[in-house]
Protein backbone atom coordinates (compact mmCIF):
# COMPACT_ATOMS: atom_id res chain seq x y z
CA UNK A 1 0.00 0.00 0.00
CA UNK A 2 1.37 3.08 -1.00
CA UNK A 3 1.22 6.28 1.68
CA UNK A 4 -0.25 9.65 0.60
CA UNK A 5 1.83 12.12 2.43
CA UNK A 6 0.92 15.84 2.83
CA UNK A 7 4.04 18.14 2.29
CA UNK A 8 3.03 21.70 3.48
CA UNK A 9 5.03 24.96 4.36
CA UNK A 10 2.51 26.32 6.84
CA UNK A 11 3.12 29.82 8.67
CA UNK A 12 3.55 29.70 12.88
CA UNK A 13 -0.61 30.26 12.51
CA UNK A 14 -1.68 27.85 9.98
CA UNK A 15 -1.28 29.76 6.49
CA UNK A 16 -0.06 27.80 3.50
CA UNK A 17 -1.29 30.23 0.81
CA UNK A 18 1.52 31.23 -1.38
CA UNK A 19 4.46 30.87 0.22
CA UNK A 20 6.96 30.66 -3.13
CA UNK A 21 6.08 34.10 -4.42
CA UNK A 22 4.34 37.54 -4.54
CA UNK A 23 2.40 36.19 -8.08
CA UNK A 24 2.27 32.74 -6.86
CA UNK A 25 -1.68 32.99 -5.42
CA UNK A 26 -3.39 36.16 -4.91
CA UNK A 27 -7.13 34.79 -4.45
CA UNK A 28 -9.09 36.49 -2.40
CA UNK A 29 -6.40 39.23 -2.05
CA UNK A 30 -3.60 37.66 -0.67
CA UNK A 31 -1.00 40.35 0.18
CA UNK A 32 1.83 38.50 1.79
CA UNK A 33 3.02 35.80 -1.36
CA UNK A 34 6.39 35.25 -1.11
CA UNK A 35 6.44 34.51 3.02
CA UNK A 36 8.82 31.42 3.14
CA UNK A 37 11.71 32.39 1.85
CA UNK A 38 12.90 35.20 4.40
CA UNK A 39 12.36 33.16 7.29
CA UNK A 40 14.16 29.84 5.58
CA UNK A 41 17.14 28.44 6.06
CA UNK A 42 19.67 25.78 4.34
CA UNK A 43 18.02 23.02 7.11
CA UNK A 44 14.79 23.51 5.76
CA UNK A 45 15.92 22.54 2.05
CA UNK A 46 17.54 19.68 3.46
CA UNK A 47 14.87 18.59 5.20
CA UNK A 48 12.35 19.02 2.30
CA UNK A 49 15.23 17.28 -0.24
CA UNK A 50 14.86 13.96 1.98
CA UNK A 51 10.76 14.00 1.94
CA UNK A 52 11.49 12.99 -1.29
CA UNK A 53 13.91 10.27 -1.35
CA UNK A 54 10.81 7.45 -0.69
CA UNK A 55 8.45 8.79 -3.14
CA UNK A 56 8.42 8.58 -7.03
CA UNK A 57 5.00 10.93 -7.29
CA UNK A 58 3.75 13.84 -6.83
CA UNK A 59 -0.24 14.75 -6.16
CA UNK A 60 -1.38 17.87 -7.53
CA UNK A 61 -4.85 20.03 -7.35
CA UNK A 62 -5.65 22.32 -10.29
CA UNK A 63 -3.82 25.55 -8.56
CA UNK A 64 -1.05 24.05 -7.68
CA UNK A 65 -0.54 21.82 -11.45
CA UNK A 66 -1.19 25.85 -12.95
CA UNK A 67 1.84 27.19 -10.30
CA UNK A 68 4.52 24.56 -10.92
CA UNK A 69 3.52 23.76 -14.82
CA UNK A 70 4.61 27.33 -15.88
CA UNK A 71 7.48 27.00 -13.51
CA UNK A 72 9.43 23.45 -13.58
CA UNK A 73 9.66 23.30 -16.81
CA UNK A 74 11.74 26.03 -17.56
CA UNK A 75 12.90 26.52 -14.15
CA UNK A 76 17.49 26.83 -13.69
CA UNK A 77 18.83 23.22 -14.18
CA UNK A 78 20.95 23.99 -11.27
CA UNK A 79 18.95 24.20 -8.99
CA UNK A 80 18.13 20.23 -7.66
CA UNK A 81 15.01 20.20 -7.75
CA UNK A 82 14.32 21.05 -11.46
CA UNK A 83 15.44 17.75 -12.29
CA UNK A 84 13.61 15.81 -10.00
CA UNK A 85 9.59 17.81 -9.90
CA UNK A 86 10.48 17.67 -13.95
CA UNK A 87 11.03 13.45 -14.01
CA UNK A 88 8.83 12.57 -11.39
CA UNK A 89 5.27 11.19 -12.18
CA UNK A 90 2.73 13.75 -11.28
CA UNK A 91 -1.03 13.06 -10.65
CA UNK A 92 -3.77 15.91 -10.88
CA UNK A 93 -7.06 16.26 -9.97
CA UNK A 94 -8.99 18.48 -11.48
CA UNK A 95 -12.54 18.63 -12.81
CA UNK A 96 -11.82 21.58 -15.24
CA UNK A 97 -8.74 20.55 -16.89
CA UNK A 98 -9.18 18.27 -19.81
CA UNK A 99 -5.61 18.04 -20.71
CA UNK A 100 -1.68 18.35 -19.10
CA UNK A 101 1.21 19.55 -20.60
CA UNK A 102 3.64 19.01 -18.56
CA UNK A 103 5.62 15.74 -18.62
CA UNK A 104 4.89 12.76 -17.20
CA UNK A 105 1.56 14.07 -15.77
CA UNK A 106 -1.92 11.94 -15.70
CA UNK A 107 -5.25 13.72 -15.17
CA UNK A 108 -7.00 11.47 -12.17
CA UNK A 109 -10.35 10.56 -13.57
CA UNK A 110 -13.80 10.52 -11.75
CA UNK A 111 -14.45 11.30 -7.77
CA UNK A 112 -11.07 12.81 -6.43
CA UNK A 113 -11.41 10.51 -3.52
CA UNK A 114 -11.99 6.94 -5.33
CA UNK A 115 -8.96 7.67 -8.33
CA UNK A 116 -6.57 8.01 -4.91
CA UNK A 117 -7.91 5.70 -3.56
CA UNK A 118 -7.02 3.08 -6.21
CA UNK A 119 -3.58 4.82 -6.16
CA UNK A 120 -2.87 3.79 -2.83
CA UNK A 121 -3.61 0.17 -3.86
CA UNK A 122 -1.43 0.78 -6.65
CA UNK A 123 2.42 -0.80 -6.79
CA UNK A 124 5.05 2.17 -6.59
CA UNK A 125 6.71 4.12 -4.03
CA UNK A 126 5.12 7.10 -1.77
CA UNK A 127 2.99 10.01 -3.42
CA UNK A 128 3.58 13.65 -1.66
CA UNK A 129 0.67 16.06 -1.96
CA UNK A 130 2.32 19.32 -2.16
CA UNK A 131 0.64 22.26 -1.93
CA UNK A 132 -3.41 21.28 -3.06
CA UNK A 133 -4.50 22.82 -0.22
CA UNK A 134 -8.27 22.23 -1.69
CA UNK A 135 -7.51 18.78 -2.53
CA UNK A 136 -5.83 18.00 0.94
CA UNK A 137 -9.15 19.19 2.73
CA UNK A 138 -11.14 16.56 0.41
CA UNK A 139 -8.14 13.83 1.48
CA UNK A 140 -8.41 14.66 5.17
CA UNK A 141 -12.56 14.37 5.05
CA UNK A 142 -11.78 10.81 3.20
CA UNK A 143 -9.21 9.67 5.62
CA UNK A 144 -6.76 9.21 2.57
CA UNK A 145 -4.11 10.97 4.79
CA UNK A 146 -0.99 8.76 5.88
CA UNK A 147 1.32 11.20 7.36
CA UNK A 148 2.19 14.91 7.19
CA UNK A 149 5.27 16.81 6.94
CA UNK A 150 5.36 20.34 7.66
CA UNK A 151 7.82 23.46 8.10
CA UNK A 152 6.29 25.77 10.56
CA UNK A 153 8.22 29.12 10.29
CA UNK A 154 8.53 31.46 12.64
CA UNK A 155 5.90 34.09 11.16
CA UNK A 156 2.46 35.20 11.28
CA UNK A 157 0.39 36.02 8.56
CA UNK A 158 -2.88 36.43 9.90
CA UNK A 159 -5.22 36.25 6.62
CA UNK A 160 -4.87 33.31 3.85
CA UNK A 161 -5.71 29.78 3.49
CA UNK A 162 -5.38 27.61 6.10
CA UNK A 163 -3.77 23.52 6.00
CA UNK A 164 -6.33 22.69 8.75
CA UNK A 165 -8.98 25.31 7.89
CA UNK A 166 -12.27 25.52 10.06
CA UNK A 167 -14.49 22.33 9.45
CA UNK A 168 -11.03 19.97 9.66
CA UNK A 169 -11.75 16.62 10.82
CA UNK A 170 -10.65 16.37 14.55
CA UNK A 171 -7.55 13.79 14.48
CA UNK A 172 -4.73 12.68 17.17
CA UNK A 173 -1.37 12.71 15.59
CA UNK A 174 1.90 10.49 16.66
CA UNK A 175 5.11 12.35 16.21
CA UNK A 176 7.17 10.72 14.03
CA UNK A 177 10.43 13.31 14.24
CA UNK A 178 10.19 16.76 14.94
CA UNK A 179 13.60 18.95 14.62
CA UNK A 180 13.99 22.68 14.69
CA UNK A 181 16.32 24.69 12.18
CA UNK A 182 18.63 27.42 12.90
CA UNK A 183 16.20 30.26 11.68
CA UNK A 184 13.41 28.76 14.47
CA UNK A 185 11.49 26.52 11.46
CA UNK A 186 9.71 23.71 12.77
CA UNK A 187 9.94 20.34 10.66
CA UNK A 188 7.85 18.07 11.83
CA UNK A 189 6.53 14.61 10.68
CA UNK A 190 3.40 13.10 12.21
CA UNK A 191 1.20 10.27 11.54
CA UNK A 192 -2.76 10.35 12.06
CA UNK A 193 -3.99 7.68 14.99
CA UNK A 194 -7.75 8.39 15.14
CA UNK A 195 -10.02 10.47 17.31
CA UNK A 196 -8.11 12.52 19.68
CA UNK A 197 -8.84 11.68 23.06
CA UNK A 198 -10.41 14.31 25.60
CA UNK A 199 -9.94 14.61 29.58
CA UNK A 200 -9.69 16.90 32.26
CA UNK A 201 -7.58 18.30 35.20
Amino acid sequence: MRKIIVCTFLSLDGVMQAPGGPDEDAESGFEHGGWQKPVSDDEVGAAIAGWYEPSDAILLGRKTYDIFAAYWPTADPGNPFTERMNSMRKYVASRTLTSLEWQNSTLLEGDAADAVRALKASDGGDINVVGSGDLAQTLMRHDLVDEYRLTIHPVIIGTGKRLFADGAVPTALEPVSVTTTKSGTVVGVYRPTGKPGYDSY
